[in-house]
């Protein structure tokens, strides 16, 4: 099953309760994460990585600066086999809301030289970052998932979340569950 990989949707302190642009509920998505990635031979993850001075700043509060607390991953996140992390937002003029817009690496290029076919998203904010990266990544030519358990969203609107998981099935995204991610024990 080296076909598959999980990706790790910027779950970092500033999108957890306390942090600076707080996700409701958004540390329920670790532990089922955590269990996901045993799953899985591939891991990556995100990582929002903004400079301190930058536009995205005149639409949400300042958070995950790089190199600050909030920017990191939380200590009950597991790492250890995270394989790359692909970073976003790093300029002043970019909102850097999917992966696949990651400036340190390309996320296309490193999952087709490992032979990637299938991407299941997991991570923070269901309406925001998780659905660009997956609606990018059926644009890419991968057949995506969404685990809606290892998801949450911001809800600046009530039904922001319906409405992007919507968007995600219109795109060619798969919604699913975690007890319908296929088991790959390493």
């Amino acid at each position: 099953m080296k076909n598959r990989a999980l990706f790790i949707v910027d779950v970092q302190n500033d999108f957890l309760p306390g942090g600076a642009l707080a996700v409701p509920r958004g540390d329920e998505v670790i532990p089922v994460i955590n269990e996901l990635q045993k799953r899985f031979e591939w891991i990556f993850a995100s990582k929002d990585w903004h400079p301190a001075a930058t536009v995205h700043f005149d639409k949400w509060p300042v958070h995950c600066v790089r190199g600050t607390k909030g920017a990191a991953f939380p200590d009950e996140l597991h790492v250890r086999r995270i394989e790359k992390v692909f970073l976003k937002g790093t300029g002043n003029t970019d909102d850097g809301y999917s992966a696949f817009e990651a400036t340190n690496d390309d996320l296309v290029f490193r999952l087709k030289s490992l032979g990637v076919t299938q991407l299941f998203v997991s991570g923070l904010a269901t309406d925001y970052c998780v659905k660009a990266t997956a609606i990018d990544a059926v644009r890419h030519g991968f057949d995506t998932f969404v685990v809606r358990d290892a998801v949450r969203a911001v809800n600046v609107h009530p039904g922001d979340e319906a409405e992007a998981f919507a968007e995600m099935e219109a795109a060619g995204v798969y919604i699913i569950d975690f007890d319908q991610v296929p088991n790959h024990d390493l």
